[in-house]
């Protein structure tokens, strides 16, 4: 038996998970976005373009949560949460007691970071069928330009906008109209915050956070990159994430597939979480506060002013993290939410990439996802990664690695002669229903080969479905 399957480039790269999420609706009737977070490959010019519009969509309804963060201070109904605390309002210039350096500017910023958001939810809801590609230009590239640095100086600087009063009512109809049909509203924050992975590599190598599109978009056109290393993918960070003590963590889950035709799954009841060395802050980029890979953070010391509550080994087991969970009255989240959620999503890239793996027979492959919770506990499904490590860096790893491995042995070779063994902390998450013939009558017709087409009309999604030559009966 071989511990490894071949062509598994569509979900344990970085470019290929980007690229697959993409087709996840063809194959299950899920969206994406609900447990992916959007994802850009670098590596064309449509992708790009596509890239730059999401930033710029962004920042106009970030200018929009700036106007409703900003008064609600002085208000008690609105949904948007506040996103930083009356000492960064002030550093922000927030409030008026920051603003005696401020850069005024004009109301006409938020008016048209309004007419952006109101056009991207026309389109959302179709409203834009009819209407031409030139019609559908909210700004010209100068005023994309002069909108973008404008909203670099509200977010990022020194400027406020004085007029910003009387756009409270409309700024907050438009953002909840976006909530309702945007699943990733959340998540993104106001710092329009993305993070930059090379396609193919691992352990974190490489990867940065950036909040500037003209940053990003030198980045990845640099000379300087040979072009086999230029598969850059731009993902867009979670800039609302759960916090534990005040610090950032993820989750490394294991699964196991011992089949993929049919397609055969089994899910780890245990899994662990990594913290970061550093507070949280996204007044800072620096990937000792953003990244929680082990690789990454063992070059870091924990800092100072950290809680002394967490780990010096900064690892719990999910078992301690329900304990958590469970002393601040939220212990029904982890059996509820976190760990139901997990399992759809992995069943959702694995129906996807079940078509471009080698479906090797006596094979098997352990895999470790890695999951970050949003603030109401929502796991996001960020890579998978084939050869998780089984170093025992921490009492956890040391514990749960060795765990793991044994119980894989049982479900791989023990069910071979006893299908009621013990399989550990093993549990079946999927295995596809076998598809029956129907029997033969004298009056079937069989096709002869068939060819799948997928693609696009006018915006839909279509299945173009053409068949061979049928065959008299028998």
């Amino acid at each position: 038996m071989l511990n490894h399957y071949g062509k598994t480039a569509s979900f344990t790269t970085k470019i290929g998970l980007c690229m697959n999420m993409r087709n996840l609706p063809w194959y299950v009737p899920a969206n994406p976005h609900t447990f992916f977070p959007r994802c850009y490959g670098l590596c064309s010019d449509g992708e790009k373009q596509e890239f730059l519009e999401d930033f710029r969509r962004t920042a106009a309804s970030s200018i929009l949560k700036w106007v409703v963060n900003h008064h609600s201070y002085n208000k008690n109904k609105y949904k948007i949460k506040k996103e930083e605390s009356e000492e960064e309002m002030n550093r922000n210039k927030g409030t008026p007691e920051g603003r005696k350096a401020a850069v005024d500017l004009p109301g006409e910023l938020i008016e048209a970071a309004c007419k952006v958001c109101e056009n991207y939810l026309g389109q959302l809801e179709h409203d834009d069928i009819d209407l031409s590609a030139e019609s559908l230009k909210t700004l010209s590239e100068a005023e994309w330009t002069e909108l973008i640095q404008q909203y670099y100086n509200l977010v990022h600087g020194d400027a406020y906008i004085p007029a910003s009063k009387t756009y409270f009512a409309q700024c907050q109809t438009i953002l909840n109209k976006i909530m309702s049909v945007n699943p990733q509203s959340e998540i993104d924050g106001m710092r329009n915050i993305w993070i930059l992975k090379p396609g193919a590599k691992s352990r974190g190598r490489d990867i940065i956070c950036m909040d500037r599109v003209e940053e990003i978009m030198k980045l990845v056109t640099s000379d300087n990159i040979p072009a086999k290393d230029n598969k850059w993918v731009v993902q867009k960070y979670i800039e609302t994430p759960l916090l534990i003590y005040d610090t950032k963590f993820d989750i490394r889950q294991w699964f196991l597939v011992t089949d993929w035709n049919p397609l055969t799954i089994w899910f780890y009841k245990e899994s662990y979480l990594r913290f970061s060395t550093q507070r949280f802050s996204l007044d800072s980029l620096d990937s000792a506060i953003h990244l929680c890979n082990n690789s990454i953070q063992k070059h870091f010391k924990n800092a100072k002013d950290r809680s002394p509550l967490l780990p010096c080994y900064n690892m719990w087991t999910s078992t301690k993290f329900q304990e958590y969970l469970q002393k601040r009255g939220r212990g029904n989240v982890w059996h509820n939410i976190i760990y139901p959620s997990m399992k759809k999503a992995i069943t959702h890239t694995m129906k996807v990439a079940q078509d471009h793996v080698e479906a090797r027979k006596n094979s098997f492959e352990l895999y470790g996802a890695d999951f970050i919770l949003g603030k109401d506990f929502k796991p996001w499904l960020i890579e998978i990664n084939s050869s998780p490590t089984m170093f025992p860096s921490t009492p956890v790893t040391a514990q749960l690695c060795a765990q793991v491995q044994e119980d894989t042995i049982k479900v791989v070779v023990d069910r071979k002669t006893d299908r009621n063994c013990d399989i550990g902390n093993f549990e079946l998450l999927w295995r596809q229903p076998a598809v029956e013939l129907p029997p033969f009558n004298g009056s079937n017709l069989f096709v002869e080969g068939f060819s799948i087409q997928k693609g696009k009309k006018h915006g839909t999604p279509v299945t173009t479905i053409t068949l061979g030559n049928p065959l008299p009966p028998g």
